[in-house]
């Protein structure tokens, strides 16, 4: 009788909770993102569809915050086998691959169209082809925001004027070119030392998307925001070559299914701010402008000729990309 109570309880965690199987394949995904970032609860969410869509066959485990390596070692950590994936920010490419700052052209790309466009594009495969020359293959393109709020702490930044003399955040080397054009003093830095240079007064001012505002909690540190769809970050999610070359082809499957899944997921429903996402950040007591058409061109006119100017210099292929995303 204890024999048969011994194999029925055993039975029964292997169709119940699969907990003793072990998974063929091991998918450590390391990142930046603080644990209540959308995209790092995105990522969440496609480790669990990993596992369900190969059967268990991949324990997909998700290191999240700088955890496993800082934001500017994850694509090394890739490349040299260290992990197996990891989601980097767009922006963060733009040192080793200058035509990666493509999405970060003031109001080049921000509609919801050329979002859902753009994953399959000849533009995409441009860039992924980059991408894996640097020892990386890309699987997905995941929306971090098509929105930007300049915060800060003595007066709302709506007009181009009101930048000058200002210490900004920086994104890129290319960006910063159009807040310097308007007279900011930018310094590029990873989002997660932002909140500390605003408090200590290093910066005076920030630029991030509304729902990492909200998420690093600038509202306790800086007084003002100004909301527009300025420009597009993506959290490209990469693995490693040659991990991914031996996975059989149904787990690679199951895999991409969920990347796609996770693209959709995070797909902005409008080309307008979210009105959600500026109302949280006003109920913590910021005081968040969102910008008039008339007034986003007017920053427009300033900050897009500048970076295309330096975007177009920046490589052979630049202007061939921003024509193919002109017509997304």
């Amino acid at each position: 009788m204890k024999r048969m109570l011994g194999l029925g309880l055993v039975v029964a965690i292997i169709w119940f909770g699969g907990s003793a199987v072990a998974a063929d394949y091991t998918m450590r995904i390391s990142h930046q993102l603080p644990p209540t970032h959308h995209v790092a609860k995105a990522l969440d969410q496609f480790a669990k569809d990993v596992e369900k869509n190969t059967g268990g066959k991949v324990d997909v485990q998700v290191f999240g915050s700088e955890q496993l390596f800082k934001a500017a070692q994850n694509h090394a950590a890739v490349a040299r086998g260290q992990v197996e994936a990891a989601a980097i920010v767009s922006l963060s490419w733009t040192s080793t691959i200058p035509e990666m700052a493509i999405t970060s052209v003031p109001f080049l790309m921000t509609h919801t169209k050329q979002l859902r466009q753009f994953a399959t594009s000849d533009a995409a495969k441009l860039l992924n082809a980059k991408m894996e020359s640097k020892g990386v293959h890309d699987i997905a393109w995941l929306v971090d925001a098509n929105d930007a709020v300049f915060t800060s702490s003595k007066a709302p930044l709506v007009k181009p004027d009101d930048f000058k003399g200002v210490k900004i955040r920086g994104f890129s080397k290319l960006f910063d070119t159009c807040l310097t054009a308007m007279g900011a003093s930018p310094s590029a830095m990873p989002g997660s030392e932002v909140y500390q240079a605003l408090q200590t007064g290093v910066l005076d001012a920030g630029i991030t998307s509304l729902s990492a505002a909200y998420a690093r909690r600038y509202y306790e540190v800086q007084k003002f925001g100004v909301a527009t769809p300025l420009l597009t970050v993506y959290e490209t999610l990469v693995v490693n070559p040659e991990w991914w070359g031996k996975l059989p082809p149904d787990v690679q499957k199951g895999i991409e299914t969920a990347a796609q899944k996770a693209e959709e997921t995070l797909m902005p429903k409008s080309d307008s701010v979210s009105a959600e996402e500026v109302a949280r950040l006003r109920e913590k007591g910021m005081d968040v402008i969102v910008l008039t058409p008339a007034q986003e061109m007017d920053l427009e006119q300033v900050m897009q000729p500048t970076v295309l100017k330096a975007f177009n210099a920046s490589s052979p292929d630049a202007p061939k990309l921003v024509e193919m995303i002109r017509k997304l």
